[in-house]
């Protein structure tokens, strides 16, 4: 795919500190009826900042109240208490929204539009002068890899080409925050692979991303730090390098892969205190596990645990825990 360079100069804020994101202390409690209604807290007190330049990654399960916190710096809701800023201005203000670029996650273009058209309606549409569309077009189309396509019609383009083109749209005003929706959602392995790739050269040019993501994998892969919200909480912000700190004792905890054969009839006896998640169906001769310890001295006491009772270690592979681990570890808690 044609690489080229992309200008993020423009309407930069003076007075903007040297944070993306800052959120301090910020509560969101929704209100349902009239008098003796019930209340529901979105967010409890979440704080954290999002540095310039950085890919971050917003993670949580379904109500952890990743839409709200979005909703909020977006203007789209208002907090209930807290503070937030967005490129150093308040969250929802219109000079905040002016340096953000957004890609949805189900993106809808007209079947009758070119990839052309669609980037001079949808820039118009953000009041980006039909002028200054044309003069970023070229560059833009060629960096999401659609240079040679751009008069065809977006009815034979497929998932990846369309997303492709709205991270154009969203770059069109030059922003300095791209806020992306499950950018690979859907998307086969070449189209993810392309996604990342361009996300990782717009970072090269200083652009802050902010993305949210169900995809574990793809975010490990591509952001340099993220957030765990669960029900509202904080659970976690950190480099994605440091993530194993998210779980108590996990500077000295070890996983590893164990495969077992022997007479496992008493298995609760042999795993006392230590957990372990089948990997395969346990048989009457046959065990193979995924065992977390809190420690190397854990480690060796189940080994002699085994010896003593004759069962034969056929296979041990230490794990180092990754974000999916530490993220189901800190929901599960």
């Amino acid at each position: 795919m044609a690489t080229t360079e992309i200008s993020t100069d423009s309407h930069a804020s003076d007075n903007a500190d040297g944070s993306a994101i800052v959120s301090t202390d910020l509560k969101k409690t929704y209100s349902s009826g009239f008098i003796f209604g019930s209340k529901f807290e979105a967010l409890k007190g979440v704080s954290f900042e999002v540095r310039r330049g950085e890919v971050f990654g917003l993670l949580g399960p379904n109500g952890a109240g990743k839409t709200t916190f979005v909703k909020i710096l977006l203007g789209i809701i208002t907090k209930s208490s807290g503070s937030a800023k967005l490129m150093g201005f308040p969250a929802g203000s219109i000079a905040g929204r002016s340096h953000v670029g957004y890609l949805p996650e189900h993106l809808r273009i007209s079947s009758h539009l070119t990839a052309l058209t669609a980037l001079e309606l949808y820039g118009n549409l953000s009041n980006v002068s039909s002028e200054t569309i044309r003069s970023k077009q070229d560059e833009l189309l060629t960096l999401v890899g659609l240079k040679g396509r751009e008069k065809e019609s977006v009815k034979n383009f497929s998932k990846g080409m369309l997303q492709r083109l709205g991270l154009a749209q969203a770059l069109l005003h030059s922003p300095k925050l791209l806020m992306l929706d499950e950018p690979t959602d859907g998307l086969d392995p070449r189209a993810r692979a392309e996604m990342r790739a361009i996300i990782a050269r717009l970072r090269e040019s200083g652009v802050t991303i902010f993305l949210n993501s169900h995809l574990l994998q793809e975010v490990e892969m591509i952001c340099d730090s993220v957030a765990i919200l669960d029900r509202g909480v904080l659970r976690f912000c950190g480099d994605v390098s440091n993530i194993r700190d998210a779980v108590a004792g996990s500077g000295d905890s070890i996983v590893a892969d164990i495969e077992l054969a022997g007479d496992l009839s008493d298995l609760s006896a042999l795993t006392d205190g230590i957990v372990f998640n089948l990997t395969r169906p346990a048989a009457d001769k046959s065990l193979t596990a995924r065992f977390e310890f809190d420690n190397q001295k854990q480690v060796d006491e189940f080994v002699d645990r085994l010896r003593s009772r004759n069962i034969s270690i056929l296979r041990l592979v230490p794990q180092k825990l990754n974000l999916e681990d530490v993220f189901l570890k800190l929901i599960q808690e």
